[in-house]
């Protein structure tokens, strides 16, 4: 991926007739390989891109409330090629091979902000968080049965992949089962407790920033991307306009 944004950002250079690589052309290379191409012919009604915008900034401030995160570098609302409506990018400052319990937490709670802040805005939710529940629900699930981070159902595995050589390939994620109906209930229960805490988490954050929560979401309907540094600096304002006044 690294060599293929170097390919990308020279290309993107060359393009625009510039002698040498810019910080700009390493940011619309990310872009074009993370994201996809900029969707132009598909134009949102204003209600839908209110709707996206607060989705998207609902993500970034979860994202930016919880201490395991990866950083943010970007909340768009212009719709990609890949048919995503909008995206909040982050971009890891190392690489992980291995997650802890708490960053796996943290991250369902950032998948789970873009639906938590249609609720809170709009009182109702809509089909634009069906990617992230599935990603959440798939998250919480390896927690709980493979990664052994279940107090309920103790340090196991459930579930192993078929060793049926004739089902190879037609059915990828099938898995044989070894547990029992009851163990297979418990491990259902396990997965709606941990994906509704950390929506019940994602929720708390909004409303404890929902001074932060509409400013922001107008300045990106507005200006239809937002960097980092420019979110913070919204995301401060206002909060600092929210804050009670010191009595001396």
């Amino acid at each position: 991926r690294q060599r293929q944004m170097c390919i990308r950002d020279r290309l993107l250079a060359a393009r625009r007739g510039a002698e040498a690589v810019e910080m700009r052309d390493f940011d619309n290379a990310i872009d074009r390989v993370l994201l996809g191409l900029e969707k132009k012919g598909r134009i949102m009604s204003p209600e839908e891109k209110e709707r996206v915008a607060y989705h998207e900034v609902g993500h970034a401030l979860c994202a930016l409330s919880v201490p395991h995160a990866d950083p943010v570098h970007k909340v768009t609302i212009i719709p990609r090629t890949i048919g995503a409506l909008g995206a909040t990018l982050q971009l890891p400052t190392e690489d992980r091979y291995v997650l802890t319990k708490p960053q796996l937490e943290d991250r369902l709670v950032v998948l789970l902000g873009g639906r938590a802040a249609e609720e809170l805005v709009f009182g109702e939710i809509s089909t634009g968080a069906h990617n992230d529940l599935e990603q959440a629900t798939e998250i919480a699930r390896q927690m709980v049965m493979r990664f052994g981070m279940s107090e309920r159902l103790g340090p196991l595995t459930y579930g192993r992949p078929w060793s049926g050589q004739f089902l190879q390939g037609a059915l990828p994620a099938y898995e044989e089962r070894n547990f029992s109906e009851q163990t297979a209930r418990a491990i259902d229960e396990e997965v709606h407790r941990v994906v509704t805490e950390a929506y019940q988490r994602a929720r708390r954050i909004l409303q404890e920033k929902q001074a932060a929560l509409r400013p922001v979401a107008q300045e990106v309907i507005k200006r239809e991307t937002l960097d980092r540094q420019e979110l913070e600096e919204l995301v401060r304002e206002g909060m600092a306009i929210a804050a009670p006044a010191s009595v001396e």
